[in-house]
């Protein structure tokens, strides 16, 4: 299939970038890694009037600690922050969930920003943002906004994103001493989007008792479904947490959906069975820091 036509632009800079975005208004598209607008485009499932190739903006190829976290700019690739030894270690659950999204080739296109900005509900990054408490910095002409996580997703492929402003980066936390992360998920095939997903975070004090523990789920909802668990695993010692009790109490907060691949009580059973095994794994981490 063909895509519908559209008027293309090549900016060479971030600046002429806004511009021809605020021009174009909800009529326009920005084209990074391009691995879920090109078959959309394809298969007439979005008709932009313009694409806006920002490709050539090496500015925003970037990926970089701070002191508050890891900073990943627009055009970085997902294999480029998923290769980064600095990045697993400030954040090590972008590595965790990024070596799930999809295959080898998808990612070394694909785009960490670009994948949050599509804002797919089976998506791993959506959830990992939601759980770090991360942001996305938007940017049009002569203003930035950052958005936070809980208010980035707003609905199935739909976010704070508004027509004329451009995804620049996005934050993702680092953690305090003494926290575990992790991620599960069960697809069909490898690469598939995930029938289920959970990715976790636990928080120890120095004693190895439970401070705080959640999950964010994905396909569980019309977005990422952030959960606290730490009052079911009842803040005790992580070797005894009850993780079980936790598990059931996220199935019982989330909404999955019944589609071709799984119904929704399949769903909620695989969830809270994947929630448990990654609360235990990234208790498990956060025990061995």
């Amino acid at each position: 299939m063909k895509p519908p036509p559209f008027d293309y632009h090549a900016p060479g800079s971030v600046a002429e970038a806004l511009e021809t975005l605020a021009e174009a208004g909800e009529h326009g598209k920005v084209l990074a890694g391009g691995q879920s607008l090109i078959p959309m485009l394809n298969m007439r499932l979005a008709a932009p009037g313009h694409i806006v190739d920002v490709n050539r903006l090496a500015e925003l190829a970037t990926v970089s600690v701070e002191s508050d976290g890891v900073r990943v700019g627009a055009l970085a690739r997902h294999a480029q922050v998923e290769r980064a030894e600095q990045v697993a270690a400030a954040q090590p659950l972008l590595r965790q969930a990024l070596r799930l999204v999809a295959h080898p080739v998808i990612r070394n296109r694909g785009t960490v920003v670009g994948s949050l900005v599509h804002a797919d509900p089976a998506a791993e990054l959506p959830a990992v943002l939601i759980l770090l408490g991360g942001s996305v910095r938007l940017a049009r002409p002569g203003a930035t906004r950052d958005v936070p996580a809980a208010g980035f997703f707003t609905g199935p492929l739909e976010s704070a994103l508004r027509p004329g402003e451009l995804a620049v980066s996005a934050l993702f936390p680092t953690l305090p001493p003494r926290s575990g992360t992790a991620f599960h998920e069960v697809s069909r095939r490898h690469g598939d989007y995930a029938v289920a997903g959970v990715a976790a975070l636990v928080r120890l004090d120095d004693d190895l008792r439970v401070v705080t523990a959640g999950v964010a789920c994905v396909s569980a909802g019309p977005v990422p479904v952030l959960v606290d668990v730490t009052e079911a695993c009842g803040h005790r010692p992580a070797a005894s947490a009850d993780w079980a009790s936790a598990a059931r109490a996220v199935r019982d907060r989330i909404e999955p959906e019944t589609d071709v691949h799984a119904s929704a009580d399949y769903r909620r059973h695989l969830t809270g069975t994947l929630a448990e095994r990654a609360l235990r794994d990234a208790a498990r981490a956060a025990s061995d820091e």
